[in-house]
Order: structure tokens, then C-alpha cells, then sequence
């Protein structure tokens, strides 16, 4: 028994096929708005039910209620906006209650929006209450601030689902799909685990203890759109076979892609991330250090913290909490403040920046912090 879509249901806002050419025809008379990749992205998304129980970009009321008190109007527990921007100019050209075709950044017909709303909001106050910070060096708030000025708002229709092409196509499975998967395989509890690196040994450490407790993994790495300096997600797909051919139990570990991108929103994204893997079937989630964090915009355990803040029922999905693990090697093995006694020089703890410059002076990161076959991935990535 999987968990329960968010809402109480899995939204589908796939155009049936049959009524797609009619669709299509229609759209040629609409006013139209070109979607950014990001728009692209959360259409897809909601289309599938990995948002749910949106149906849309939020209008007016449910995008008020999220910044201020993390949840749509209904009170349905929701800690990001998502919304379609567009400018002064493109809104003055739109009226309320008209459909509007909704194009690719290429110019394709990938959706339509029933139009609720056109509302102006306040990006200082998105920022601030979204991010914790107006800093533009944030990578959230940078893209925020580049948006247009007005909101539409409305239930969307994608004409297709797009699973792309390349290495992340059979690795593309939509909430439903990886809910079949697991009832497939007899799964009643399920952890997801949200990444946008390459697992090093301390990620693999918390992902086995807790599958020390739940029937199966489901590894499910964000491959949207991500800050320039994260690993290509093309690389840590990679990483990723090679870990779990060699180092997990396969008939317990579904690896799939989450085709959405990152917002750096640190512990609102932290919410957001567990509700999605709820969508997807999930009954538990990995909430470890830092989570969804960039920069020291963020405490690192504030990720955790907020999740005391919502009641088990509303939220629907049990996180798991983990520690900074790292290899001592006075234990000899991974362990975490929690278990291990011994001081910081017995550990093997790098960071992100360390291990890029080891990889970019062709060194391989020490088998305690990653394995060897992530290592010399990583290492051929950078064309050593």
C-alpha cells in the first residue's frame, strides 16, 4: 500500500489523444504565451500529477495563502508558488475566463490554460518569504527577479507528455507509473531520496539505513534545470547505475528521473520535494543536511525544523532525519555525531568545492568519501 496523492487524489491534466486535433485546430485562434524552460517544466509536471492536487497555476488566493501560511486556500499543506509570469505587456493583451494556447520555447503547442486570473505581485515579498532572502546572488531569487510582472492564473491542459530523449528517457516514469512499479514488486513502504549530486558514501550510508526499515528505494535525482557549477545531470545518471549495479540490493532500488528543476528554496523546498515523492508513491522521505540549500542562506538542519511545524496527518509522508554523516576512520566505517565519539580530524569529510578540485587536478576523491567507480566517472567528466 503506497501512499496516498497529496489532495487525495493523483491529478491528470493530459489532453486525452482523441482530443488533441481538435485542440490543436482551436488553438490557432487563441492568443498565445511561449513558455520558459521552467514554465515548460511545471506544466509538465502538473499534467501528471506530480504537483498534485494543483490543477494549474495558482490564482490569486492560493498564491497569497502559500507565501503567507504555506498552504493553498483550502488549507491543503503547499510551500511553493507556482506560477506562470509573464509581462505588463503580454497580460494587457489577455482577458479572464478566455483560453490561451500555451507554446514551448521553440514555438510548439504543448498546452492550454483555462485563464481564472491576471494579478500583479510583489517579488520582494516572494523572495523574502519564499527564499528567507532578497539577495539577487541567490540563484532563486536571480530567476525570480528576471520574470515578467503579472500572474496568470488557471487550470492547464499539456497536450503530451514529454519524456526527451538520451540517457534519462527509460528512466522517465510519471507518479502513476512508479506507483505500479511498486505494487509490482509487493512494496508497502517506500523512501524517496531527492539529489541533484552524485551519491557519495554518506548518501549511500543514510539510503541503506533507512531501507533498514521501509520495503524499498526509490532513487529519484532532479535532472531540470540546476545551478551552472552542479554536476551535468547526464554524469550522475552514470554515477548512479554504477552505484546501485555494484553496491545495493537491485530488486529493492527503482532509479528514476524527477524532471523538475531546482529553486534553492532550502526548507520550503524540502517540504515540496516530500510532498512530490508522496505524489509518486513514496511513504517515507530522506530529509539529511542542508537540503534544497545553497550558499549559507540557510541553518544547515533548518530543513528539518520546518517539518516540526506541520502535523504527520497534513503532511502525509513520514521524513526521515539524518545527520552529516561522514567515514571515521578511528570506527573504520560511516557514522554521524550521532554514533561516532571521535573528533573532526578522524573524519573523512569533503565538500563540494574540495572534490571539484581534486577532480580538476585529475585526482580521484579518497574511496572513503566516494567509490571507486563514481570517482573515475567523475574524473572522465572532466576529461581526465
Amino acid at each position: 500500500m503506497t501512499s496516498v496523492p497529496h489532495g487525495g487524489r493523483l491529478v491528470d491534466r493530459l489532453l486525452p489523444p482523441e482530443r488533441r486535433a481538435e485542440a490543436e485546430e482551436r488553438a490557432r485562434g487563441l492568443p498565445s504565451v511561449r513558455l520558459d524552460a521552467r514554465q515548460l517544466s511545471d506544466l509538465q509536471m502538473i499534467a501528471q500529477g506530480a504537483f498534485s492536487p494543483l490543477e494549474g497555476y495558482l490564482c490569486r488566493d492560493d498564491y497569497r495563502s502559500v507565501l503567507e501560511h504555506m498552504r493553498l486556500a483550502d488549507g491543503t499543506v503547499w510551500p511553493l508558488p507556482i506560477t506562470l509570469a509573464v509581462d505588463a505587456e503580454a497580460a494587457r493583451s489577455l482577458r479572464e475566463g478566455q483560453e490561451v494556447a500555451l507554446l514551448a520555447p521553440d514555438g510548439r503547442l504543448v498546452g492550454l490554460l483555462e485563464l481564472a486570473e491576471v494579478f500583479p505581485y510583489d517579488k520582494e515579498e516572494e523572495a523574502q518569504r519564499v527564499f528567507r532572502t532578497a539577495d539577487p546572488a541567490h540563484p532563486g531569487v536571480a530567476a525570480l527577479l528576471q520574470r515578467g510582472d503579472m500572474l496568470l492564473g488557471g487550470k492547464v491542459w499539456a497536450l503530451e507528455l514529454e519524456r526527451g530523449e538520451g540517457p534519462f528517457r527509460p528512466y522517465y516514469l510519471t507518479p502513476a507509473e512508479t506507483r505500479a512499479e511498486f505494487v509490482r514488486r509487493g512494496w508497502r513502504t517506500v523512501v524517496g531520496f531527492q539529489t541533484r549530486n552524485p551519491i557519495h558514501r554518506a548518501h549511500e550510508y543514510i539510503q541503506k539505513c533507512a531501507l533498514e526499515i521501509v520495503d524499498g528505494l526509490l532513487i529519484h535525482p532532479l535532472v531540470g534545470e540546476t545551478k551552472a557549477d552542479d554536476v551535468p545531470a547526464e554524469v550522475r545518471l552514470r554515477c548512479y547505475q554504477a552505484l546501485i549495479e555494484g553496491y545495493y540490493p537491485q530488486q529493492r532500488v527503482v532509479l528514476a528521473v524527477f524532471p523538475a528543476y531546482m529553486r534553492y528554496a532550502g526548507p520550503r523546498e524540502a517540504v515540496f520535494h516530500a510532498l512530490c515523492r508522496k505524489n509518486y508513491g513514496c511513504t517515507h522521505f530522506i530529509v539529511g543536511r542542508d537540503h534544497a540549500g545553497v550558499g549559507n542562506y540557510y541553518g544547515p538542519y533548518d530543513a528539518q525544523h520546518i517539518f516540526r511545524e506541520l502535523e504527520p496527518e497534513e503532511l502525509g509522508i513520514t521524513p526521515l532525519f539524518f545527520e552529516n554523516a561522514f567515514y571515521c576512520r578511528r570506527c573504520g566505517g560511516m557514522a554521524s555525531a550521532k554514533t561516532c565519539p571521535h573528533p573532526p580530524e578522524e573524519q573523512v569529510n569533503l565538500s563540494g568545492t574540495q572534490v571539484r578540485a581534486m577532480l580538476a587536478r585529475g585526482e580521484l576523491p579518497p574511496p572513503e568519501f566516494t567509490r571507486p567507480e563514481v570517482a573515475r566517472l567523475l574524473l572522465e567528466a572532466q576529461g581526465r
